[in-house]
């Protein structure tokens, strides 16, 4: 069947839908959650549903798994009426959700949680693991995974890619027809996000109708057949991949042009804050770079040019081995990052939950970490003005969280990120280094991410911004600096920096004419 044109809504009597969603509404309290939502996913292809957090992704999915029973509108799979009254009942219809954390027991061998509920047995009484191990390679060995993994892998020894590979398994060996991958490539590298890509491929081949679920629109373009958008519990449109751009899928998500996410405003810089001078660590060589109040500084390179690892030093992260780093003209000796931190430089790394978060602890206690002689008084913490403090923070932010003692770990990708950045703004930092700081998030938050800083900028905050997404730092930076191996290979105006330019020159084609 012909894909729909853009600007047309897929028709939801397709007779050859295996799952129908007709209508469907769910409220929850004042909130309504989904409203009117009508769709339909044919055999072999991808469905991509995007939307910002709050759209009404997960409720969605929750109904089609049977954790949540619509208000109002219907499910039908081959044509038939279905009511869901728990998961159960959706796996007995061959639908199957993934989660970004996958449902493993881990003290389980691999085969043990792939046949869970299905072993053989020897005499009516002993496990036959003869058997279990044969069935077991057999499945690895149509994944390509025979000879990584053994069949008695204890299950939480895996990584997360190989979970999730494990679940999908398990999901096929039930009769799946409809799979729906909830964020599969959040906690995966980039290799093992492309391994996972052949395998959704290959299941769409074999048939399979595959929702996938993302904020990364790279992987839409990528991989999906059609793009499903939520707003505000609504469907507002269907498109085929191939007519429409990543832009246009943005600006349906949030309601407004992709350009309005960025301010486009020229600033005018001030003193200069950071000075580097011939830095150099086990991983960048040389390093020689400035970044004045009132500035974003856009840092760009492949993956281990150097990035991390340079802005790792700069926080004292990374012993230096030659160089000096000066703040505002003060030159620092950089033991740890508490020196840093004392000189006046913020740090938000790549990887929040592991190297930034504390996620068992409250909004509160985090916002609050790095200022203790700010919400104490003689020496003990002053509950007043802590709350004080982090709640101006939350509101100024926009952070949602149902108060301020909920822990970290409970909140979105985004509201993450924004307790990170809170957590700075307390200490009023003269520079900011921000590592991927719209990396896993929606594009709702992104936007909220973006205008924060250019409001630093424009309050005089110094900014280095570390990015992947070439249409970010070209939006957000005044000036690019861009690395490849260990090296700065130019420092560019944002009137002169093109993604063909910046690429050129991290892969290190012109790294002779660096800056």
């Amino acid at each position: 069947m012909a894909a729909p044109q853009p600007g047309q809504v897929e028709n939801p009597e397709d007779p050859t839908a295996i799952l129908a969603v007709r209508s469907v509404s769910k409220r929850f309290g004042v909130v309504q959650a989904l409203e009117g939502v009508s769709l339909s996913i044919r055999p072999g292809e991808i469905l991509a549903l995007v939307g910002e957090n709050g759209a009404g992704k997960s409720t969605l999915v929750r109904i089609l798994e049977g954790v949540h029973q619509p208000d109002q509108g219907s499910l039908e799979v081959g044509g038939n009426t279905q009511a869901f009254r728990s998961p159960g009942d959706a796996h007995a219809h061959g639908i199957r959700v993934i989660h970004q954390e996958p449902d493993i027991i881990a003290d389980l061998s691999i085969a043990e949680n792939l046949f869970l509920g299905d072993f053989r047995r020897v005499g009516g009484v002993f496990l036959d693991r003869r058997d279990l191990a044969r069935r077991t390679r057999k499945m690895l060995s149509a994944f390509g995974l025979e000879n990584e993994l053994w069949p008695w892998t204890r299950a939480g020894n895996l990584g997360p890619a190989q979970r999730q590979l494990m679940e999908i398994m398990r999901a096929l060996r039930t009769g799946v027809r409809l799979l729906a991958l909830d964020e599969p490539t959040s906690s995966l590298t980039e290799d093992e996000a492309q391994r996972l890509f052949g395998i959704v491929r290959q299941l769409r081949g074999d048939g399979v109708a595959i929702l996938y679920i993302t904020h990364r629109m790279r992987e839409v373009m990528e991989l999906a057949d059609r793009v499903a958008v939520l707003r505000d519990g609504r469907l507002v449109a269907e498109r085929a991949t191939s007519a429409v751009t990543e832009g246009e899928i943005v600006q349906l998500m949030v309601g407004r042009p992709i350009t309005e996410l960025f301010d486009r405003r020229a600033r005018n810089p001030g003193p200069v804050v950071l000075a580097v001078r011939g830095l150099t660590t086990r991983r960048v060589k040389d390093i020689s770079l400035e970044i004045r109040a009132g500035e974003v500084v856009g840092l760009a390179g492949l993956v281990g040019a150097g990035r991390s690892e340079l802005a790792e030093a700069i926080f004292g992260h990374e012993r230096a081995t030659a160089g000096t780093v000066a703040v505002a003209g003060r030159t620092i000796r950089l033991r740890s990052p508490a020196d840093a931190i004392a000189a006046g430089i913020g740090f938000a790394p790549e990887d929040r939950k592991s190297q930034a978060l504390l996620l068992l602890r409250s909004v509160k206690d985090n916002i609050t970490l790095c200022v203790p002689d700010m919400i104490s008084r003689f020496d003990f913490v002053d509950p007043v003005r802590e709350r004080e403090l982090a709640g101006g923070l939350v509101e100024r932010l926009r952070i949602r969280t149902p108060g301020l003692d909920q822990l970290v770990a409970k909140l979105s990708g985004g509201n993450q990120q924004k307790v990170v950045l809170s957590r700075w703004l307390a200490r009023r930092p003269k520079l900011l280094i921000l590592d991927e700081p719209t990396r896993g998030i929606d594009v709702g938050a992104k936007a909220e991410i973006y205008r924060l800083i250019a409001q630093l900028a424009g309050e005089g905050m110094a900014l280095l911004v570390i990015s992947s997404e070439m249409p970010e730092l070209l939006g957000l930076a005044d000036r690019l600096l861009v690395m490849a191996a260990g090296r700065i290979a130019a420092d560019l105006p944002r009137t002169e920096a093109t993604e063909e330019r910046i690429l050129d020159l991290a892969m290190g084609e012109n790294l002779t004419r660096g800056g």
